[in-house]
């Protein structure tokens, strides 16, 4: 199918750059060492963007494992609390992700946190390594403009995916330097306890959100004696292998779909109330499969069924349903087709993170099937592609899946919404499981991607326990507030 060069370049944005390394060895708990050394602190100074905001950079071992090697700058952003004289400390907060910039978030986002918290906590965060201003992850435009659909229909187009996927690693490999190959969230662990006691914390007090919650467990794994809070919204799961991972995350998708219908058939103001919504997706994704869709900001690019997929779960991760049935019902009626672009995500992360092998074209197949059967309306999740960018990584990959040992920490709130379609309350009840004494699981009975914000209950429940270290009895629940 034809892609403009404008087209590719949207769709290399997803994969934001390259591939990290194959350590020897499985690696599990890190176990505490040094911290940064000798550069352990951090010169603060009025952020470029927003003066009121303080930025430094705090230098920290490339490969932890050898400190004397070469050294990263990571970029760090500070807001002073507003009640000094109520200051508890400093709340560090983990990005999403991989690929999201936590320095834009004190920066310019920092109303995602409450007044109370800002008035009793220093916010914090920093990019992490490879990501925004700590040595981001650098590839050829060409090259990324290039990547082949995950979408695979033969054993001839897997290999071209694999052979393109080794092109891609090289070359990020080439243009980043040794962070490259050190990217993985267990590197990042020692990254953010290198920031705890650069801003004399004795204990960290975390909100990890999305993929910050990986950051989040794996640092109560390695330093439980160092945990004073730690918050995990929006649960990562890490103990999946690819078949669970992408069942799983099909089955949260599938799940927000059928809340989508629900709202349509309720909702007057849904673009397509008293239709048979799942009628009319099935239509567009069949008429997508025949290229028969083409987008709205390019009329030479046809737009694919994975297309449609990406579209759906962003509509249903902020949620914006009434947007959404918008699209599709301007889609169905012949008009041009306004999809959405999935958030870049930095592969030499993920791919470093998740040990997600598949065989050959026949495995990948099965794996779509097997997700089509918990999924029958959306056949699979968005995260396919990460999937299909992790084909062929050097195994063993530096930080693979376990289940998690977590002992001698305080209590671990975890906040997660019931219809999350990227991280699936699935997931979050799996890591509770997980955690057992030491995780109390709060349920958003609602719907949509983060729930720290989506109501005053979440935000008291979550403020409560950051400010007093005490979490909410087990098996508490906020009403879902409707979008």
């Amino acid at each position: 199918m034809r892609r403009s060069r404008t087209r590719r370049i949207r769709w290399a944005a997803l994969l934001a750059a390259g591939v990290a390394s194959a350590v020897a060895g499985v690696v599990g708990v890190v176990q505490p060492a040094a911290t940064a050394g000798p550069a352990s602190v951090i010169a603060w100074a009025p952020c470029p963007q927003d003066a009121t905001a303080q930025c430094g950079t705090l230098s920290v071992p490339v490969d932890w494992a050898d400190p004397a090697a070469p050294r990263l700058d990571l970029a760090v952003a500070r807001r002073p609390a507003a009640d000094p004289q109520a200051r508890i400390g400093t709340l560090v907060f983990g990005p999403g992700g991989p690929g999201d910039s936590g320095v834009s978030r004190v920066v310019t986002g920092v109303g995602r946190f409450s007044d109370e918290l800002r008035r009793r906590f220093d916010i914090v965060s920093f990019d992490p390594r490879g990501v925004g201003g700590s040595n981001p992850v650098a590839c050829s435009p060409d090259l990324l403009a290039s990547r082949p659909s995950p979408l695979l229909t033969s054993q001839a187009e897997f290999d071209a995916l694999l052979a393109y996927n080794q092109r891609l690693r090289d070359d990020c490999r080439a243009r980043t330097g040794p962070v490259f190959d050190h990217a993985d969230t267990l590197s990042t662990v020692r990254d953010l306890d290198a920031i705890r006691a650069a801003l004399g914390e004795d204990r960290l007090t975390f909100h990890g959100s999305s993929y910050g919650t990986l950051l989040g467990e794996q640092y109560a794994e390695a330093f439980p004696h160092r945990v004073r809070a730690l918050v995990l919204e929006s649960v990562v799961d890490h103990s999946l292998g690819t078949r669970g991972f992408l069942t799983s995350q099909a089955a949260a998708v599938q799940d927000s779909f059928d809340e989508f219908v629900a709202w349509c058939d309720r909702t007057a103001g849904c673009a397509l109330h008293g239709r048979d919504v799942r009628a009319v997706w099935a239509d567009l994704m069949a008429r997508a499969e025949r290229g028969e869709l083409r987008s709205a900001t390019d009329p030479a690019v046809a737009v694919t069924p994975f297309d449609l997929v990406v579209t759906a779960h962003r509509g249903f991760a902020r949620p914006a349903w009434a947007d959404l049935a918008n699209r599709l019902a301007t889609m169905h009626a012949g008009g041009p087709a306004a999809v959405a672009a999935f958030p870049p995500l930095v592969t030499a992360a993920f791919c470093a993170d998740w040990s997600l092998p598949v065989r050959d074209y026949r495995q990948y197949a099965d794996l779509l099937r097997r997700a089509a059967r918990v999924a029958p309306d959306v056949r699979y999740s968005a995260s396919l592609w990460a999937v299909a960018a992790c084909l062929g990584w050097p195994q063993p990959v530096a930080n693979p899946q376990h289940r998690l040992k977590v002992r001698g920490t305080p209590p671990i709130l975890l906040v997660n919404s019931r219809h999350d379609p990227a991280s699936g309350y699935n997931w979050a009840t799996n890591v509770a499981r997980q955690l057992g004494d030491r995780g109390v699981l709060l349920t958003y009975e609602g719907w949509g991607h983060g729930a720290y914000t989506r109501s005053a209950c979440t935000t008291g429940a979550v403020d409560e326990y950051l400010i007093s270290t005490r979490p909410p009895a087990p098996r508490a629940t906020c009403p879902a507030v409707e979008p």
